[in-house]
């Protein structure tokens, strides 16, 4: 039986970006493979929820853009109607908002909870199994697309 998890899924644009810098500012974390990650305390009840900004499948960051600053580097320019050091959806696939500690959620207060911090709605919630996902994505050497594997599933959920 797998373990499932609540979460919440936001496509990537230019938008959502400016949200995040807006609402969230900078990412507490960046990792190599393209994530960034913001830890905030709202979910339902204060619960903590982790934000995980996806990289698109095979991510190869900007040369002339640290992992630390390549958010910052990307809202600035989109703010301020910039060049940015390249285009979101060459970056980032997607949103993923879900409990950071694994406390139980349910995906509707979870998404009412995430709609409220981000100021725009997912464009869906449901229940994923995020061990399968995170499996498909180190066998194809990150090659695939971890947002897209969510949409997969939330389509067809696990049995």
């Amino acid at each position: 039986m797998p373990d499932l998890v609540a979460t919440c899924i936001w496509p990537i644009s230019a938008e959502l970006v400016l949200a995040l810098d807006r609402r969230f500012g900078e990412p507490v974390d960046a990792y190599v493979n393209g994530s960034q990650v913001w830890l905030r305390d709202d979910g339902p009840g204060g619960q903590a929820l982790e934000w995980r900004l996806h990289p698109v499948a095979g991510f190869r960051r900007p040369p002339s853009t640290p992992t630390y600053e390549l958010f910052a580097a990307v809202a600035l320019a989109l703010a301020g109607d910039g060049e940015p050091p390249a285009a979101p959806a060459a970056l980032w696939d997607g949103l993923e908002a879900f409990s950071a500690y694994g406390e139980s959620l349910e995906p509707v207060p979870l998404a009412a909870a995430a709609t409220t911090a981000l100021g725009m709605a997912p464009e869906t919630a449901g229940l994923v199994d995020h061990q399968a996902i995170a499996l498909r994505w180190e066998a194809a050497g990150g090659r695939i697309s971890i947002v897209s594997a969510l949409l997969e599933q939330l389509a067809s959920p696990p049995a």
